[in-house]
């Protein structure tokens, strides 16, 4: 097949479901899953990682927000250009094999998609046992019950889906928004945002990078989720315009509110209280600076946007990571059943319902420990790939419409890559063990394909 050929192709796609996101709703799918609970404790961690530099923290949150807005442009180009369900499945299997596609579904299917929905699921009743005296099983159990109503709400389609998590968005940045602008009103610190470690560390340039680098990768577990909309891009209306332009907003918009939500803690917490805090294993700095500005009520407060915040990001993974087990059956290497779309509300049925089983038995394991950080991980590793699918499409299908292009091409795409192997590169040094698992599972991945794989020529004979 020519290259024109497969262009038409791929423009001639027909769509089966239906556009009911518009960009509002495209921007609260994506803060609703970005913005969780991590705002409210990761900031200790990226301050341990820094060797307690303020400094060095806020530098993290801009450089982990400007990695983000840099892939986030690139998806932007590819889901204007291929707007089809799937997202990240359709560009590694056009650009590169079907392997590459059906591994990071994979993965999403059996570690990272459901282990996200089941560890939000577990953290939000969680949260809860500073008011309620709740019990492991307990809270599991309301964990349970969560991911099993929210699936019965998206099964009755997107239109519904995407009301909740447009409202959830707006209920999840009241009570941020008054922690923060009330932080820095009344805060009377002056930060001390010189950027080298506060603790006594190692200062070489070197050193310092490698810090940063560690500390970006602590970040990006904030930063999750900027790469879901291109999951639902063939529901969204106008997607080669309201697409590109979801992400830019909300990438950029979260950069801005996590750099200030951070200082503004340092506008109320003196740093040694803040090292004492971490050294005692306390590390939701923001519901201490709510409780010195609004007294008691600043617990509430905190409460109730945690809750929110998790509540709005489950929805959003429920809603877009069964669209990406849609298009691997699509493609012919995963049960067929998962390309089956509801008579009525036109959504991945089976898939729905099964990535809610898998989530259900992930959270009764309690095998969840390590999944933060895997799946930051290999969330890297296959950002690496549909980053590098720019350059391939270029190459591959020049004559594809490009409503949006990247800004700064080809520099800005190289840039990405190497920023995002860096810190990779960086994890596998100072974790390995968790970046070996990383590699494990899509190896696992490969035997599972291999056998669709055989099944699918047998049939075609």
């Amino acid at each position: 097949m020519s290259k024109n050929e497969a262009t038409k192709m791929m423009e001639s796609t027909k769509s089966e479901f239906k556009q009911e996101i518009g960009v509002f709703g495209g921007v609260s799918i994506i803060g609703g899953i970005m913005i969780g609970s991590g705002i409210f404790y990761l900031g200790s961690y990226v301050l341990m990682r820094t060797g307690m530099s303020m400094g060095l923290a806020i530098l993290c949150w801009i450089v982990g927000g400007i990695v983000s807005l840099l892939g986030g442009l690139c998806f932007a180009e590819l889901g204007a250009s291929r707007p089809v369900a799937g997202g990240m499945v359709v560009y590694l299997n056009e650009a590169y094999h079907p392997i590459v596609g059906f591994l990071f579904g994979f993965v999403s299917w059996l570690i990272s998609g459901a282990g996200s929905i089941a560890a939000i699921a577990v953290a939000l009743p969680t949260a809860l046992r500073s008011f309620f005296d709740l019990s492991d099983m307990t809270i599991k159990l309301i964990a349970v019950a969560l991911i099993a109503a929210l699936t019965v709400y998206n099964y009755m389609g997107v239109k519904k889906a995407s009301i909740l998590q447009n409202v959830s968005m707006v209920a999840k940045l009241i009570p941020i928004a008054i922690i923060m602008f009330g932080a820095l009103i009344f805060g009377k610190q002056t930060p001390d945002l010189s950027m080298v470690p506060a603790d006594g560390s190692a200062v070489s340039f070197t050193s310092i990078l490698g810090m940063i680098a560690f500390a970006t990768v602590a970040t990006l577990w904030a930063y999750e989720g900027w790469t879901n909309l291109n999951t639902v891009a063939e529901e969204m209306k106008n997607p080669k315009k309201n697409l590109p332009l979801s992400l830019i907003i909300a990438i950029g918009g979260i950069l801005v509110l996590y750099t200030l939500f951070n200082y503004s803690i340092y506008k109320v917490l003196p740093h040694d209280e803040i090292v004492a805090m971490i050294n005692a294993d306390n590390y939701y700095l923001g519901t201490e600076v709510a409780k010195r500005i609004f007294g008691n009520v600043g617990g509430t407060i905190v409460l109730v946007g945690m809750i929110i915040s998790m509540f709005g990001s489950l929805n959003g993974m429920i809603l877009t990571f069964p669209r990406t087990y849609y298009a691997m059956a699509k493609e012919g290497h995963f049960f067929k059943s998962f390309g089956n779309l509801h008579p009525e509300y036109k959504v991945p049925s089976t898939a729905i319902i099964a990535q809610c089983i898998i989530s259900v038995i992930l959270v009764l394991s309690r095998n969840l420990d390590q999944l933060t950080s895997m799946v930051v991980f290999t969330g890297m590793l296959f950002n690496v790939l549909v980053v590098g699918a720019v350059l391939v499409y270029r190459k591959k299908y020049p004559d594809l419409e490009r409503p949006y292009k990247i800004w700064g091409y080809p520099v800005t795409v190289f840039i990405t890559i190497l920023i995002f192997a860096g810190l990779m590169i960086n994890t596998f040094i100072e974790d390995p063990v968790t970046a070996l698992i990383g590699f494990i599972v899509p190896a696992i991945g490969c035997v599972v394909y291999y056998y669709f794989d055989r099944k699918l020529k047998k049939e075609s004979i």
